[in-house]
């Protein structure tokens, strides 16, 4: 995500691409975003929370 800028992911990140990328379970993508959230490495889009939960990269 860093390599593409903030433009590269313009969809953001959520769980689903997360496990796509890591090969994760759904509990550690969840755990691994929310980690990343409280980190302050992500920010939370403005699209709804829940199954919809996605996030962008804090620059």
């Amino acid at each position: 995500m860093l390599q593409e800028g903030p433009k590269g992911f313009e969809e953001g990140m959520n769980a689903r691409k997360y496990m796509g990328i890591t090969r994760a379970s759904k509990a550690t993508a969840t755990r691994d975003l929310q980690d990343l959230l409280e980190l302050g490495a992500f920010i939370l889009r403005p699209n709804g929370g829940g199954c919809s939960t996605s996030y962008q990269i804090n620059m």
